[in-house]
């Protein structure tokens, strides 16, 4: 889908408010012709006629109304623009968001988490002056200078034609510059994009930058990237205020050929054409309305500039929502109504799955788990285990084969290493595994999983806030916490990946003691390790070789 068509389709879904907005600032353009006529008239009677003033009460009250209606209907234009806008933001966001969660961690692997917020915060945020100012304005900017065009033309055909010849060169040049202007600005987004994934790195890793004196060079680049994003924006400023420049320029000379011909004509110089019928209320009609002839196409003008800026961020936009996610190929399930714990099934055949960058990592011909079964899948760092667990969670969508799940429940158990823990209480990560969990099934969960030797020596135990990422936490006890987080879960199925990956033996012990209590609890288990001691506990064993999954036969 092209920038252009993603736009349109976002445009369909307000096109109420926006039609609101554009009729608005047609009736306000409508007021103008009326504010220019009772001006011109009033002029025109005093000064030419002698008319006393008392005699132009009714009109002067009429030009007072106008007047006074145009700000009103302005802010009803401006308000409607802005519902729609802020409509249009809210629907794309919500939708990116409920994209990116159905994409997981694996379809989002090259996208770092700064870019990603880049655009989810942003590259929205950029669609704002589209909706709001660009698309109501492009109605207006053709409605409004046609009718004043067919009031001037009532008047004196020459300076309507004078307008009507120069109007042409607005959107031309409109249009030249725009051709630079998306790219600029596409570019723009882009940099912000890496800044942003620099600057987040950077602060995750300071510590590890501070103890291998590396600071000042995270630094360095953090300068170098706000150059170039510097750099990029006054790309796109010069480019903004050049267009300006040029279009008021051509509006201020067809402006100024109006006011010498109507001057000249007046004055008797000119005797072509309606030129010898000019009128003081007809020549201050057509000078009263020139510049706002010009002014919508100004102002589309203008706004072309939020167009541009628009075209740049739809086009990344679309490239996310564009990814395809895991459940476009996640296979077949089936949930088996009325059971619990202690059935269903998990059965793979014909499995191949790709990485961006990688290819084919993994096939698997066959694989098999039954509910209380704990598999174990074996094999060095890099030949697929993880790739096999993402594939089975429906993260990683299969390139060929089929994946049937058949349990009670169709969510999934996940313990990766390291562990993610969120800036919240040790309390709520446990319940971040059951929501409905209860207190006493939270103290059982931390209890088996050793999460109590710990926090008994903290001050608020299990309400302690942890930080970000379990900042105040060692790894044994991140992954401890992580662990209590799977026992309290009700997903019958349970993936660990690397669960016992630089633990000290306490916390191994936990770990394998877990593992045999959610399988007694009838879960299926599916292990990818290449630690020996979780052997002790698997029921059967895969291993991973050459890129192929083999069923281990018994030692």
């Amino acid at each position: 889908m092209t920038p252009k068509a993603w736009l349109a389709r976002q445009r369909r879904e307000v096109v109420g408010p926006l039609r609101l907005a554009a009729l608005c600032g047609t009736i306000e353009g409508g007021l103008i012709i009326a504010q220019a006529g009772f001006i011109a008239w009033l002029i025109q009677q005093v000064i030419m006629n002698e008319r006393p003033l008392a005699d132009f009460m009714l009109p002067a009250l009429g030009l007072i109304g106008v007047v006074a209606l145009r700000p009103v209907f302005a802010s009803l234009r401006s308000a409607a623009g802005i519902s729609a806008a802020a409509t249009v933001r809210a629907t794309v966001r919500r939708r990116l968001i409920h994209h990116v969660e159905s994409l997981g961690p694996a379809g989002l692997a090259d996208v770092s988490s700064g870019e990603l917020s880049s655009q989810l915060t942003d590259q929205v945020d950029a669609l704002d002056g589209y909706f709001a100012r660009y698309v109501p304005q492009m109605t207006i900017a053709v409605i409004v200078p046609l009718s004043i065009a067919v009031a001037a033309y009532s008047q004196d055909w020459i300076a309507a034609s004078f307008l009507l010849l120069s109007a042409p060169l607005i959107p031309l040049f409109m249009a030249l510059v725009g051709m630079g202007a998306e790219r600029l600005n596409r570019d723009q987004f882009l940099a912000l994009g890496r800044l942003s994934g620099q600057f987040l790195d950077r602060v995750r890793g300071l510590t590890t930058l501070r103890l291998f004196g590396r600071t000042q060079d995270a630094a360095d680049g953090i300068v170098s990237g706000s150059d170039e994003y510097r750099q990029r924006s006054m790309r796109v400023l010069r480019v903004a205020f050049l267009s300006s420049a040029v279009l008021e320029f051509f509006a201020s000379v067809a402006i100024a050929v109006v006011a010498i011909y109507i001057g000249f004509g007046l004055l008797g110089y000119i005797e072509y054409g309606p030129s010898p019928q000019l009128t003081l209320f007809s020549g201050l009609f057509i000078l009263l309305l020139a510049p706002e002839f010009f002014q919508p196409l100004r102002t589309l003008a203008q706004h072309y500039h939020d167009r541009a800026t628009a075209l740049g961020a739809a086009e990344l936009l679309n490239e996310l929502e564009s990814r395809p996610t895991a459940e476009e190929g996640f296979g077949t399930g089936t949930l088996l109504e009325g059971e619990n714990f202690g059935t269903g099934t998990l059965q793979i055949s014909g499995l191949r799955v790709d990485r961006v960058g990688r290819g084919t990592v993994l096939y698997a011909e066959s694989f098999n788990v039954d509910a209380g079964e704990r598999v174990l899948i074996e094999g060095p760092s890099g030949t697929g285990k993880t790739s096999l667990l993402l594939a089975i969670a429906g993260l990683l969508p299969p390139a060929s084969g089929e994946i049937d799940r058949r349990f009670p429940d169709p969510r999934i158990g996940w313990l990766g290493s390291p562990p993610f823990l969120a800036n919240a209480s040790i309390r709520a990560n446990i319940r971040f595994g059951n929501p409905e969990a209860d207190d006493p099934m939270i103290l059982e969960a931390a209890r088996q999983a050793g999460v109590m030797e710990f926090t008994e020596r903290l001050e608020q135990g299990l309400d302690t806030v942890v930080g970000e990422r379990g900042l105040s936490l060692s790894g044994g006890q991140a992954q401890r916490v992580a662990l209590a987080r799977a026992l309290v879960s009700p997903a019958p199925m349970i993936l660990l990946d690397e669960p016992t990956n630089a633990l000290d033996a306490t916390t191994e012990a936990y770990v394998l003691q877990a593992i045999n209590a959610l399988a007694s609890e009838g879960r299926a288990i599916v292990i990818s390790s290449h630690d020996a001691a979780l052997r002790t506990v698997a029921d059967r064993r895969y291993r991973i070789s050459e890129q192929r999954l083999e069923m281990i036969a018994d030692e």
